[in-house]
C-alpha cells in the first residue's frame, strides 16, 4: 500500500535526461527549513493509493522512460519497495529521490532501481541541525555508503540556503563527497516555493560556489 499525495504525469526534471511520472509519497521523519514538500510531510494529507500510479503507467506504457518515487521521504512507506518492483515488472525505469533516512528500506529497494537522487544536506556532523532530529547524519551517510556499494547510477545534490550552510561548509561537503568517491553532485539554489517560509526569502547564484568544487566531480550541475 501506498499513501500518496499527488502525482505528476510528465516530468522532464525530476530525473535528469528521462521523461517520467513522479509519484510524491507522502511522510517524512526530517523538518529541513528549506524543504519544498513541507505540506506533505504527514501522512495523513495522502488522497491518492497505489492503484491511481498504476492505472496512470499502464495508460502511458511507450509513452514515458519511467517513473520516480520522490516525498516527502518514500523510503518511510515499506510499500515503496513492491511498488517499485511492480513498476519495473511493467517495463518502466525506476527512479528515488532519498534523503537516505532509512538505509535498511534503501538496501530492500536498490535491486529495482535504475537511478538515485540523494540529498545531502549539510556536513555530517551538522545534520541533526539541519533536520532537527538526532542521529541523521549517520543514517544519511550509511544511505550513501550503499549507493557507492551499488552498480547503480545516482546523483548527490546539495540544497545551498546561505542562512543554513556557508561556503565553508559547501566545500567541506563537496570535498568529503569526492573523496568516498561520489562523481555526481549538484548545487540547488534555494527557492521558497512550497517551503514552510520560516527562512529569509535569499538564495545563492552559480557564482557563489567555491571555484574549486565542480572539479572534484566527474558532472557538476548547478540549479
Amino acid at each position: 500500500m501506498l499513501r500518496i499525495a499527488g502525482i505528476e504525469p510528465f516530468s522532464t526534471v525530476d530525473w535528469p535526461g528521462k521523461l517520467t511520472c513522479v509519484a510524491f509519497l507522502a511522510g517524512c521523519p526530517w523538518a529541513c527549513p528549506y524543504c519544498q514538500n513541507h505540506a506533505i510531510r504527514r501522512f495523513e494529507v495522502a488522497t491518492l493509493g497505489e492503484e491511481n500510479l498504476f492505472d496512470l503507467l499502464e495508460q502511458r506504457r511507450g509513452l514515458l522512460d519511467g517513473v520516480v518515487f520522490s516525498g516527502g521521504e518514500p523510503l518511510a512507506q515499506e510499500g515503496v519497495v513492491q511498488a517499485a518492483r511492480h513498476a519495473r515488472e511493467l517495463g518502466f525505469a525506476v527512479g528515488l529521490h532519498t534523503c537516505g533516512a532509512y538505509p535498511h528500506r534503501l538496501a530492500e529497494v536498490l535491486p529495482y532501481l535504475n537511478w538515485v537522487g540523494l540529498d545531502v544536506k549539510a556536513p555530517w556532523d551538522a545534520y541533526d541541525e539541519m533536520t532537527r532530529v538526532p542521529g541523521s547524519g549517520d543514517l544519511a551517510r550509511q544511505s550513501l555508503e550503499l549507493l557507492l556499494g551499488a552498480d547503480l547510477a545516482f546523483e548527490a545534490r546539495t540544497t545551498w540556503h546561505p542562512d543554513l550552510l556557508s561556503a565553508d561548509d559547501l566545500s567541506a561537503i563537496a570535498f568529503d563527497l569526492a573523496a568516498r568517491g561520489v562523481d555526481n553532485w549538484a548545487v540547488q539554489a534555494y527557492r521558497s516555493l512550497g517551503t514552510s517560509g520560516e527562512l529569509a526569502d535569499r538564495t545563492v547564484q552559480a557564482t557563489d560556489v567555491p571555484a574549486d568544487l565542480p572539479s572534484a566531480f566527474g558532472h557538476y550541475e548547478f540549479r
